[in-house]
């Protein structure tokens, strides 16, 4: 839980400090750039009017004639209440010859000797103007020529405060759109809360109530038609199936242990029986026999299950793949059991197509499936029967079929009889002997060859196994 907590506050952190990073960015560096820029735009404002005033009125201040004198200072009060800036009339060496807004006595007139526009470096500066101000200013300054000559300067004045004044309005737009977007992007934040981490935190508990071992938990999330659902449906279907493989394994360990413990038991038995006298000596060689058939049966089961050990993972198999004639290992097969047909007074019809079918597959595999399809086939037939092995060539693959008239398969029981140890309850009583892992082995090593097996029966009529191989391209 503090994992799946620990993300979300991840989230959350992320979040406080994008906003703020963002107020921080705004009241920082935004701030400072906008302040430039307004400056920046007012100063080549304030200049443009400065050049004006040098090219038209600023040459008159310096004339003897009164009335032009006083004709260019009142044009000049005109300009400053449009522009609401103080202009100043200055000469080369500092002193102010006019103001638009302070009468200037030429004896008491103030001397700034240190400005120095070359050395400014532009066309306007900030400050108190060498004392000049009580709060800063823009001065902006255009020099006034006579006859090629620089014969003082214009300087216009404006408070700061006008353009810190635009700036902080700039900046409350900025901080006002900064807060929606923080909502917005509280709305998205919600909407993971939602629609991922509310499904994602399900999930993780259902992860750990499988580590758990409760495999029928659910997370209520496979009904989602997103990734989330995905997700849970996978470990959901992954817990079913771990489910089902423990329940396989129970299974598989209890009919193991049944199916040793039973010869095991007669076995140890029939020995005590024998060693102290309660079978008497002239009956020992017939209880040894049944002793050596249990043994059999034992090392039967063994083999089978080391074999099956062997086939279990699909595509683990070694397949030596070779065309080879299929009706002549049927024929072959076949004949193995000619003993024990005649016993049971059972007949073999073979329905081969062609003198010749060939297959591409594992010969001694596929000789084993037919071994273990047609042992089941005659230990389940009744008396004076026939069994039909038929192939069928379709395209590019060969059918391949064992039929018997025995007992049959009971409908309940025909989508088990592929399981490990699985043995009908009619099977049981006619196979002593069976260990119920052929047709195990036989679907494995057809799965391997990626082919299929069907199978079709009816009680008390007969069973049919149908199995499919490729067809050799090479005849």
């Amino acid at each position: 839980m503090k994992m799946r907590r620990t993300l979300y506050l991840k989230f959350l952190l992320i979040y406080v400090l994008f906003g703020i990073a963002a107020v921080t960015v705004i009241a920082t560096f935004t701030s400072r750039r906008t302040l430039q820029h307004l400056t920046d735009r007012t100063a080549e404002s304030l200049y443009r009017e400065a050049s004006l005033i040098a090219s038209n009125y600023a040459v008159q201040i310096y004339d003897k004639d009164e009335s032009a004198k006083v004709r260019a200072e009142m044009q000049l009060k005109a300009i400053d209440t449009y522009i609401s800036a103080e202009i100043w009339i200055i000469n080369n060496s500092g002193k102010v010859l006019f103001d638009s807004r302070h009468k200037i006595d030429n004896h008491k007139a103030p001397v700034y000797s240190s400005f120095n526009p070359a050395v400014s470096g532009g066309f306007y500066m900030t400050g108190d103007f060498y004392g000049a101000f009580n709060e800063e200013a823009l001065s902006v300054f255009s020099p006034i020529t006579s006859n090629f000559k620089v014969i003082g300067y214009v300087v216009i004045h404006q408070s700061m405060k006008s353009i810190i004044a635009s700036r902080n309005e700039i900046l409350n737009i900025m901080y006002l759109t900064m807060g929606v977007i923080l909502l917005l992007s509280l709305m998205i934040l919600l909407a993971f809360t939602v629609f991922v981490y509310n499904p994602l935190n399900k999930i993780t508990v259902a992860a750990e109530e499988y580590a758990k071992g409760n495999m029928t938990y659910s997370s209520n999330e496979s009904h989602r038609r997103d990734e989330m659902g995905y997700l849970a449906g996978t470990l959901e279907y992954m817990a079913s199936e771990i489910a089902r493989s423990e329940e396989n394994q129970k299974k598989f360990i209890a009919n193991v242990s049944h199916d040793f413990r039973s010869p095991l038991t007669s076995i140890k038995g029939y020995l005590t029986a024998m060693l102290d006298g309660t079978i008497p000596a002239d009956m020992h060689e017939k209880y040894i026999s049944i002793v050596s058939n249990e043994t059999d049966r034992l090392t039967k089961l063994t083999n089978g299950l080391l074999e099956l050990n062997t086939l279990s993972s699909r595509g683990s198999m070694v397949l030596e793949n070779t065309d080879f004639d299929i009706n002549s290992v049927i024929k072959r097969t076949a004949e193995t059991f000619g003993g024990t047909c005649t016993e049971k007074k059972i007949n073999i019809e073979l329905v081969l197509t062609g003198k010749k079918l060939f297959v591409n597959a594992d010969m001694s595999k596929i000789q084993q499936v037919l071994y273990n399809l047609l042992d089941n086939a005659i230990k389940f037939s009744q008396t004076n029967s026939i069994i039909k092995i038929e192939t069928t060539e379709k395209g590019e693959k060969i059918f391949v079929s064992v039929k018997d008239h025995g007992i049959g398969i009971p409908k309940e029981s025909i989508g088990k009889i592929f399981d490990r140890f699985y043995k009908t309850d009619s099977s049981r009583g006619k196979d002593k002997k069976g260990t119920g892992l052929g047709l195990s082995i036989v679907k494995e090593i057809i799965q391997a060859h990626n082919e299929n097996i069907n199978v079709i029966s009816t009680e008390g009529v007969g069973t049919e196994f149908i199995f499919t191989l490729p067809k050799s391209r090479e005849e």
